[in-house]
């Protein structure tokens, strides 16, 4: 997902993962599971069938730990800001982890098309001494959306032919 907004002189373009559930519902469904799987495991445990029951406490702790691992994933953001002589791109989850500073007059786009009609472009941008990747986990759509976005800004330096594609 790729939002962008407008404050005086600075553009800050966000771009994020697409997700189709919050924190609080994958709580919700993990919930509706531990239920039943530990009322069964605890019915079975009174019956003389206690192994069940690790098992099912293990089982559950796994699906968790992989949706909160899914979650956070999701929270990854890319925070372009562009204002008048700088660029500035921030990475990470929550909170920016890695940050880049590039001056205006020497930053540039480059844009890869995509190989396969089903891929998404590759989009990097770079300066003299640095070059980093931008919206790598975004949708086709949404990779051309952010494209549209920056080159409003910043000038394409390189755009590969699209008559290159891999079928």
């Amino acid at each position: 997902m790729v939002t962008s907004s407008r404050q005086g002189q600075a553009t800050t373009i966000v771009a994020r993962p697409n997700y189709s559930s919050t924190w609080r519902n994958n709580l919700y469904v993990l919930l509706a599971l531990c239920v039943p799987s530990l009322g069964a495991a605890i019915g079975f445990t009174f019956l003389g069938a206690w192994p069940i029951l690790p098992f099912a406490g293990l089982e559950l702790l796994a699906l968790g730990s992989a949706l909160y691992y899914v979650n956070w994933k999701l929270q990854y953001r890319q925070v372009i800001t562009l204002s008048d002589d700088e660029v500035r791109i921030e990475k990470g989850h929550y909170f920016p982890r890695q940050c880049w500073q590039f001056q205006r007059e020497t930053a540039g786009l480059n844009i890869i098309p995509e190989r396969h009609p089903h891929d998404s472009p590759s989009l990097s941008l770079h300066n003299r001494t640095e070059n980093v990747i931008l919206g790598e986990f975004l949708t086709a759509d949404d990779t051309r959306e952010l494209i549209e976005l920056l080159r409003r800004e910043i000038r394409v330096d390189t755009h590969s032919a699209s008559d290159k594609r891999a079928f």
